[in-house]
């Protein structure tokens, strides 16, 4: 598949064949073209976390939903991934890697990093796993871990203090599945976001 074809096919998919596992080599393949993401410095501050155990993925539920709460038809769906990559990022490699010679951010102060480059780097990796996937005739979805769940997610597994969950990536192979409502919104044209020179000046567009 060449990567036009890729980006177009791509879309956030939210049901699964939950008795059709993605192989161990296909993952292995996709996280391999995820480390190959940009960072800044080459300083690579990301970890995947690749949950494919039906107990580890109920865990991960357990602990990123609320009790007693039954599933609305989104999160039904995603439940049905047969894997979960929980992304995080690394912020004290930045530091660290800015900290020598070549770079000489000795003081390793966030405030010198105009964005969180971290989770910059680890959202273009979780964006090539998306490619990957489609590729790969699998589908995928990005999801973010509310944030008052994610000290309950840290604790169940075993995810370190000084690591930030950026958002979880599930994979399967897809299932019927409704469109997003927020679709019908439409995708907004190029000359509306590309700015020729200066801004507000639209892009020509392809001629």
């Amino acid at each position: 598949m060449q990567l036009p074809e890729a980006v177009r096919s791509r879309r956030m998919v939210r049901a699964y064949q939950p008795d059709r596992p993605v192989p161990q080599r296909v993952l292995t393949g996709l996280l391999d073209l995820a480390i190959r993401a940009p960072s800044a410095g080459f300083s690579q501050g990301w970890d995947f976390l690749v949950l494919t155990r039906a107990e580890d993925r109920e865990v991960f539920w357990a602990a990123t939903t609320d009790p007693g709460q039954p599933p609305d038809a989104w999160l039904a769906g995603l439940r049905t991934a047969p894997a979960l990559v929980v992304c995080l990022s690394d912020p004290q490699r930045y530091f660290d890697r800015y900290a020598e010679p070549d770079k000489g951010w000795t003081d390793r102060d966030p405030d010198r990093w105009p964005v969180p480059y971290w989770d910059v780097d680890v959202g273009m990796a979780a964006l090539i796993l998306l490619l990957g996937a489609v590729d790969a005739g699998l589908a995928g979805c990005f999801f973010g871990v509310p944030a008052p769940h994610q000290p309950d997610l840290r604790a169940a597994l075993d995810i370190p203090a000084d690591r930030r969950i950026v958002g979880v990536v599930s994979l399967g192979h897809p299932a019927p599945d409704r469109r997003s409502p927020s679709l019908r919104r439409g995708r907004r044209p190029l000359p509306e976001v590309a700015h020729a020179g200066r801004f507000g000046v639209p892009w020509p567009g392809r001629g």
